[in-house]
């Protein structure tokens, strides 16, 4: 079952097409990385999904339903533009978000003292939001965002200018939420955290999607069969059809393949040859690398 269906979305403004036709699902109780260059669309998709705004053509459907103003309760967003009011009371604060999220006053203060707690910030409560640091800042936006425990959570650069140890500390509540059934959308510049965490993926550029699925099934689809062996050994000094050796250590090679039976060959030849196999393991590109293609691609077919 999916938790949100984003089926031909179009958004204009002005003479700017910020939305072209984007079609994608995001499987319930996973991680999905929203992803694409700056301009690319991202926010004007998040805001429709998040009944900021309105689509003008397309259909968004939450949890099966078409998308409409009783939704919102059930979807937490973290935009990039962090928006406390600094002149508040950090308790107070988070009681205003989350009863307007429609939570009752006992309700919210209890999930206010549990998250409070959980974060090691109860002393903070009384606290206006102007003297907490940047850092500490970013913790109390996140709190009111879950807070009213969302069946959606969008975060948009949930990471950017936290220090390791408090990005560390997010990510860990990401994985918990996750675990709890929250669907989680991650809208990033950092490929490396899509690729450590994220389950599925949509790429949006220049209002389009042009990738989509899950993250091994993309990773797959760009593939250049490509291998790394690390041996010991000498080397035999000949070449084998449907191999081409792209580079070479002292034990350690990487292959490109034509066909994979061609790879199980010349592993039986190498091994005649004395040589031993240490490992023997297909190179998968990185998100970043293919992000990078297709935003590159896509400027040279323009």
């Amino acid at each position: 079952m999916n938790i949100l269906d984003v089926n031909n979305v179009h958004k204009q403004y002005s003479n700017h097409k910020a939305v072209n036709g984007v079609t994608f699902s995001v499987p319930a109780g996973c991680i999905f990385g929203l992803l694409g260059p700056n301009g690319a669309g991202k926010t004007s998709l998040i805001r429709i999904i998040t009944g900021i705004t309105q689509a003008d053509e397309g259909t968004v459907s939450l949890d099966g339903g078409q998308l409409d103003h009783r939704h919102p309760s059930k979807i937490g967003y973290m935009p990039e533009e962090r928006g406390l009011y600094k002149q508040m009371k950090v308790g107070e604060h988070l009681i205003y978000l989350a009863r307007l999220k429609g939570m009752s006053k006992a309700d919210a203060e209890k999930e206010l003292a549990y998250w409070l707690d959980k974060f090691g910030i109860s002393d903070w409560r009384k606290k206006k939001v102007q003297e907490l640091s940047k850092g500490m800042q970013q913790k109390i936006q996140f709190i009111s965002t879950v807070i009213h425990k969302p069946r959606l959570l969008i975060l948009d650069e949930p990471f950017s200018g936290l220090d390791p140890i408090n990005a560390n500390l997010i990510q860990e509540e990401i994985f918990e939420l996750k675990s709890k059934g929250t669907s989680i959308i991650l809208s990033t510049h950092r490929m490396e955290q899509v690729e450590e965490i994220c389950e599925y993926m949509v790429m949006i550029n220049q209002g389009e999607n042009v990738l989509n699925g899950s993250v091994k099934e993309v990773k797959e689809q760009f593939k250049e069969h490509l291998f790394r062996i690390r041996f010991k050994g000498e080397l035999p000094n000949y070449h084998h059809e449907g191999i081409q050796i792209i580079e070479q250590k002292a034990n350690e090679m990487t292959i490109k393949v034509t066909d994979d039976q061609y790879s199980n060959q010349y592993l039986g030849k190498l091994i005649e040859h004395g040589v031993f196999i240490d490992s023997f393991e297909e190179i998968l590109p990185t998100v970043n690398e293919i992000f990078i293609k297709v935003v590159e691609d896509s400027k040279t077919t323009a």
